[in-house]
Order: structure tokens, then sequence, then C-alpha cells
């Protein structure tokens, strides 16, 4: 936890800018000091719960700091799910309250074994899961020390002056650039909205995270600029190896391709410089061990969750002897370079053929008539699942259904061919920004 504190420093420079106003990190300090000062006249220590609903906004990122320093742990609130068990909700009322306290110092009471933070899953194979981070496992995190960056991630932190942030605090991602940033001695700068290119010229910003949907519209886009963007930080899903190529090429060297999970944190990262390895999401750091079991990847990494909150069962399947299954199928080439093939359970079994969607997806996007392609699985009386695809056009008309299957046949199988094909605008997102297929089947099962 003081290695969080630590990047506070030195107090006159800019950590924080929010609607035109800039927090130095003097005054997050002292803010963070507040908010542990009321906290701690709460009753909150080790091992309470705080459940976290909170705006993107300096006081929020201080109140994140305080709840660590506690050693409380902290879970954040999405709308549409059930309260986590915690003592306080830290809403934007109760942090009003708590900023009117004196600041009595920060008095660090985490200890290592002690959970962290929960952080909720996606969700898009199912109900979000609780991924429990140790105070421990926080410490062991490469963000906050630059003497433990890997390459990749060495390249990126000369990129982030100014990181947009938007969204949720809590969210992995964005916590773990957010360190990274300052590590790196930039600033965070909140985006409302976070829409590119109007955001990144607006706030001046120099990186931001993007989805692959995202940067699929604004290469159609073609906007005249990005203003100072060095850096688009690519999350979420897979990248299609044609489309980072096409990105590349139209918005220049600053698209980084980065892979990890909630579980996790960031396993590898393909930098811009990489143009010869697009088909892979760049080589996993020396401080990442992977195993490739039955095509499935194994991973283990510093800051990994040590299971789920209150969910035994999937505890034990994913989190195996330190070891934690991704449940993405991998292969690692002969130069270390990790290649993604689908997920283990993104299988859609038709007339007893086991099929993967993103091998699908990947033929589909390779249509010049196509933009993006997403596709998902659903029961059929005759062949016991479908495969159904959802896909955003390139160009108009859009492909009728029985080319596009010819399509996918030639470059697959025949049981790989969509049994429907439906054009929609853009795919709708989990919370975390992973296409929701689960939304997809609904707007064809609900018409």
């Amino acid at each position: 936890m003081s290695d969080l504190l630590d990047l506070l420093t030195p107090a006159a420079r800019p950590v924080f800018e929010h609607r035109g106003r800039s927090v130095t990190a003097g005054e997050m300090l002292a803010m963070t000091g507040r908010i542990a000062t009321g906290l701690r006249a709460a009753g909150i220590g080790p091992r309470t719960g705080v459940a976290v609903r909170l705006g993107v906004h300096p006081a929020a990122f201080a109140a994140l700091l305080a709840c660590f320093a506690s050693g409380a742990r902290v879970v954040g609130v999405r709308p549409g799910l059930a309260l986590d068990e915690s003592d306080i909700l830290l809403d934007e009322e109760r942090l009003a309250s708590l900023l009117s306290h004196p600041d009595q110092g920060i008095h660090v009471a985490a200890r290592p074994s002690d959970i962290a933070r929960v952080i909720l899953t996606s969700g898009s194979a199912g109900k979000p899961k609780g991924c429990m981070q140790t105070y421990a496992g926080m410490s062991a995190g490469w963000a906050a020390s630059p003497s433990r960056w890997p390459a990749a991630v060495q390249d990126l932190a000369t990129r982030l002056d100014r990181f947009l942030v938007f969204g949720s605090l809590n969210s992995q991602v964005m916590w773990e650039y957010a360190t990274l940033t300052l590590a790196a001695g930039g600033t965070l700068v909140t985006a409302d909205p976070p829409g590119l290119p109007g955001a990144a010229v607006r706030h001046r910003a120099t990186a931001q995270v993007i989805t692959v949907g995202k940067l699929n519209q604004l290469v159609r886009a073609a906007p005249p600029s990005v203003g100072p963007l060095r850096a688009l930080l690519v999350s979420g899903s897979p990248l299609d190896p044609a489309r980072l190529a096409a990105a590349l090429d139209f918005l220049g060297p600053i698209v980084f391709h980065g892979y990890g999970q909630t579980e996790t944190g960031m396993i590898s990262m393909l930098t811009p410089s990489e143009t010869s390895h697009l088909d892979t999401v760049g080589r996993p750091p020396p401080m990442v061990t992977t195993q490739i079991r039955d095509g499935e990847l194994f991973v283990k990494t510093p800051a990994q969750a040590v299971g789920y909150r209150n969910d035994a069962v999937e505890t034990a399947a994913v989190f195996q002897d330190g070891w934690v299954r991704t449940r993405d199928l991998a292969t690692l080439d002969d130069q270390g370079y990790l290649r993604l093939n689908g997920r283990t359970r993104d299988v859609i079994i038709v007339h007893a053929t086991l099929v993967y969607a993103v091998p699908i997806e990947r033929a589909l996007a390779a249509h010049p008539a196509i933009a993006e392609a997403y596709v998902a699985g659903a029961p059929d009386e005759d062949t016991g699942e479908a495969v159904h695809a959802f896909i955003v056009p390139a160009t108009r008309p859009v492909p009728p259904l029985p080319q596009l299957r010819a399509w996918v046949t030639s470059h697959l199988s025949e049981a790989a061919a969509p049994a429907t094909v439906t054009v929609i605008d853009e795919v709708p997102l989990t919370a975390t920004g992973k296409p929701d297929k689960h939304a997809l089947l609904r707007s064809i099962t609900n018409n």
C-alpha cells in the first residue's frame, strides 16, 4: 500500500485533472488523509468491508487510497447488482461527509494476507464473479514500480503524460493503467464522455483505453486527427490482425494490444513496433509464467487473485496449485509470442461437432464487406446448437446469408457456417467493455 502513496510526490506535481481543475499530489494526499480519518472514526479497518459506488473524480481516487490504507476489503458496486456484504456503502453523500474530517494523517493498517479488492469480472460467460486480490498481491504488482516494468510497459510509460480515466476506477484495467500513469510521472484526466477523437483533442490526452469495437469505428470514421494521442490501449477482447494492421496504418504507431484477465492482471502486451507479430498479443514478460495444457493457457502472475468470493466451486476450477486457468486456447511460438485461439467455453456443438466462436468471427471479419463480427451459440431443435452471427457492416449492401455461409465454410467447415446473420450498428458491451453476447442473443430471441 505504501508504494501507491509514494506515487504522490513531489507535492506540487499535478496528478489529477477534473473539469479543468488540476489537483496536485499534496492536495490528493490531504484529501486521502481526511477520508482516512473519517473511515477510522466510522470503525473501518482491517477486514472490514467497503462497498464503493462513486464516479470518476479526484476525491473518488483519494477515497480508494484511504480505503486501502485502512486495510479494508473494497468492492466496486455496479448498477443492477446486489451489494457485497459490507460494513458501509461509500457513495457520493458518504464521501462528502468523510471529507469534512480534519487530516490526522494516513495510517497504513493493511495486512498482506487480507483481501484488498473484490474485482468483478465482466460476466460475459454468465453472472459476474468477484475476484479476490490480497494486499500482498496488490503490492506484488508491477504497475507502481518502474524497476519491474517489462519492455512493452517501458515503451508505453513514455506516452502516459495525460491518461484519460472514465467508466469506473474500480475496474482492473482502469486502476492498473492509472497506477502506471502516476508511476510514470503522468496526470490522470477525466473524460465525460470519453468518445474519440473529441475527448482526446479536448483534453489534450496522450493515452486512452479503447475497446475493439470503438477502435474499428474510429478507423472507419476516418477522423482528421486524434490530437496528441500517442497510445491507444485496446482492451476487452481479441483484436483481429487485419483490423490491427488497418488501425496502425491509419492512426500510426500508437495502438497497444494488451491481454489480461480480471483474475490475473496484465499477461502480455503487443507494442506498435512489433508489426511482424500482429496475430499475437505480444510476449509475456519474465515475471509471468505460462503453461499450455491440452491447448489451454495457464498462467502465474505477481498480482493474481486468490479466488472468487463466496464461490468455492469456481475457485477450485480456476485457481489450481498457484496457477490460474485462463480458459483461453492459446499457443506460444519459438520466439515467445502468445497467440489466442478462442475460449474453451465459447464452444458451439453443431450436429455433435465442436466449433469455436473466435475462428468463425475471424473468418467473417476477413470478408471485405464486414467490419466486425461476433458469434454466439443457441439451442436448436435440428442441430443441437446453432451458430448465430452478428455483424457490423463495412459496406452496404450486406452479402446475403448463403454467401456468408459459403465464405465461412470455405475458411473453416460447414458446421461452422452461421444459421443466421444479424446486422447491428455496434456491439453491446458488458460493464467491463467486453462484447455482451447474451444481449445479442436476446435481441434475436425477443424479436
